[in-house]
């Protein structure tokens, strides 16, 4: 069973218990204030399995499973045994990393949360993108573009989102999910940034 998959199973149980578990919800999610207060720093981790609704859980697991499949066997074949790490790392401090400039901002609003998956994902997504930036991504099922085109377009909107702050989605961590991932596959396989622009030059729109 690949890591992508546990990972998912493991988010969905958690996520759909505590759907149903205020108690279990307050005790995972990222609330800053409580981080600063009481040193519960194992939110910024606990926070990326948990989801506030099913569209928000099945929309992050299934783009888990699209791409975190290829990156897990990507760095298999990079990595060999090490594999398995360097893809845990991606995921999971993805998650701490994005949540890290929510933290600071909201370190003294008490009614601040935030939960999801979507720094780890963004960081996934990302770190493919990087590797193989004219790989087809799919809006949708049918709205398709080469991963460089999507990845400026998402960067774009999540930048503009955060600085409008008027939406619950934390815009913040995809951005920030995403930066880290692309910095991420640039440290530990230096070969894909300029393997990167390499790929975009021989790209044609039509």
């Amino acid at each position: 069973m690949s890591i992508t998959l546990i990972l998912v199973i493991i988010t969905s149980g958690i996520s759909y218990y505590a759907f149903n578990n205020y108690s279990l919800m307050d005790k995972l999610i990222l609330n800053p204030y409580r981080v600063t207060q009481r040193n519960e720093y194992y939110r910024f981790v606990t926070s990326g399995f948990v989801h506030a609704d099913f569209g928000h859980l099945i929309f992050n697991m299934l783009s888990l499973w699209f791409v975190g499949e290829s990156i897990e066997r990507l760095f298999g074949m990079l990595f060999g045994a090490s594999g398995t790490f360097y893809y845990l790392a991606l995921y999971l401090v993805g998650i701490i990393v994005s949540d890290i400039p929510t933290f600071l901002k909201h370190r003294k609003n008490s009614k601040y949360n935030s939960l999801g998956a979507s720094g780890g994902v963004s960081a996934v997504l990302f770190a493919a993108i990087l590797y193989a930036p004219l790989m087809q991504i799919c809006l949708y099922f049918f709205i398709c573009m080469p991963g460089f085109i999507f990845g400026l377009l998402f960067l774009g909107y999540s930048f503009y989102e955060a600085r409008r702050g008027t939406s619950y989605v934390n815009h913040s961590a995809h951005m920030y999910g995403a930066i880290f991932g692309m910095v991420f596959m640039a440290v530990v396989y230096p070969g894909a940034v300029p393997q990167f622009f390499e790929q975009i030059l021989t790209w044609r729109l039509f």
